[in-house]
């Protein structure tokens, strides 16, 4: 594989999927690849690793026996555990993809896949999950009565909790970081992502869906498209 760790890292990958055929690629790919893997089966299993090791980013299967994957990520986000999660999922199951990403999943890649693939997107996974903090006169911003507090890491719209996955939270702080400038889906993908998804991928559209559902709901809006172009966080939307 051509994904390697930064020299002197060594990141912790949990692989949760009830396919023994399928751990054993990932295992021995992203071991190949640097990565420290550990494996789970089922819920009991992993919640039993992550006690153990405390992962740096998590790969986990839809269909799982007892708690699918979808369960088992409201329990890690209901327990504060905010790792990154990766989502593997059938070829055609939009609606899988569509609801993982809405719970606060980060990605997800379809089956069957390239392990290569699911190395690269670890990588960027961590890379933004791990890139440095805004300087200290950004650390708070605001667009009309949003606002954004890196140092408490909080969300609010009129003084309201905005409850946001931490992909959310990046997209959202880029935006507002560029507030009245139109970005490009190609834009979001390198600033946030940090990874080209291809041209036929709906991870931008979605969580841009999931953004407004959040921050608009019920005020006026404040992130609108520009079609054709791409997004643009403002109070009004242009003519």
């Amino acid at each position: 594989m051509s994904v390697v760790n930064t020299p002197g890292t060594v990141d912790r990958v949990l692989v949760i999927d009830d396919d023994p055929g399928i751990r054993r690629l990932l295992i021995s790919a992203l071991e190949f690849a640097g990565f420290d893997v550990d494996a789970a089966g089922d819920l009991t299993e992993a919640l039993a690793q992550v006690a153990r090791h405390s992962p740096d980013v998590i790969v986990l299967d839809v269909m799982l026996p007892g708690a699918d994957g979808f369960e088992i990520l409201q329990l890690l986000r209901a327990r504060d555990i905010d790792v990154p999660v990766l989502f593997l999922t059938a070829r055609d199951a939009v609606e899988d993809r569509v609801r993982g990403l809405r719970l606060g999943g980060d990605d997800y890649v379809t089956k069957p896949f390239s392990v290569v693939e699911v190395g690269a997107r670890l990588q960027a996974l961590l890379r933004r999950a791990r890139s440095g903090a805004p300087a200290a006169e950004e650390t708070r911003l605001s667009c009309g009565d949003l606002t954004l507090d890196d140092l408490r890491h909080e969300v609010r719209r009129d003084s309201r909790l905005v409850e946001l996955s931490p992909t959310e939270y990046r997209l959202l702080h880029y935006l507002m970081s560029h507030q009245g400038q139109v970005l490009s889906r190609a834009q979001i993908l390198e600033a946030v992502w940090q990874y080209d998804f291809g041209s036929g991928s709906v991870v931008v559209e979605r969580f841009v869906s999931n953004l407004r559902r959040k921050i608009d709901h019920g005020h006026p809006p404040l992130l609108h498209t520009v079609r054709g172009v791409g997004y643009v966080l403002r109070e009004q939307a242009g003519t």
